[in-house]
């Protein structure tokens, strides 16, 4: 099993690192994902389903007047998201997703309008705040697609950013193992 989540359960694990997942649109199908990948308990933390508005603020710790104002499909709610999931279940990479999956419009956004964020470790431990990164997309299809396509994007941005901070000699033993260059 090469997956998307497979690959990101075995860069967190290689890492000792872990990972927490907050959800508004997909409803849990990124923690189901993750956690069908042999090995997820090494790094999965777990997950939060927060799909009605007020659990974003409540549980998640996402300002209540950005959600006043700007509603739950915000690239600063799914910002948010991500660094509160991380706080509140202790790991150290939080990804979230928020979006519009239809079949009507949200908040005054169409249908397709989704934003997947992750936050992560700074560089500096010292620093003590993460350093996050989101992703505005603008998807086509049914609900289903929408959804499926919210899961494979937030995923690949969480590799993208593990990969990223991935030492030479981290990288260097990883193509190895894959017979790479």
């Amino acid at each position: 099993m090469n997956s998307p989540a497979a690959r990101v359960v075995q860069l967190l694990a290689v890492k000792g690192q872990t990972l927490a997942v907050a959800e508004s649109l997909t409803g849990g199908l990124v923690a189901a994902e993750i956690t069908a990948a042999p090995g997820a308990s090494q790094a999965f933390r777990g997950s939060v389903t927060a799909y009605a508005t007020e659990l974003k603020h409540e549980v998640l710790g996402v300002d209540a007047t950005l959600l006043h104002e700007r509603g739950a499909v915000d690239p600063q709610v799914a910002a948010q998201m991500a660094a509160g999931v991380r706080k509140a279940l202790g790991a150290d990479w939080g990804i979230a997703t928020t979006g519009v999956a239809g079949p009507e419009p949200q908040d005054g956004k169409p249908v397709g309008t989704v934003f997947v964020a992750v936050d992560g470790p700074s560089e500096s431990a010292s620093a003590g705040t993460g350093r996050g990164k989101v992703t505005a997309l603008r998807l086509n299809g049914d609900r289903a697609e929408i959804r499926m396509e919210s899961v494979r994007s937030v995923l690949a941005l969480l590799l993208e950013e593990l990969a990223g901070e991935q030492s030479g000699n981290e990288r260097a033993q990883d193509t190895e193992r894959n017979g790479g260059f």
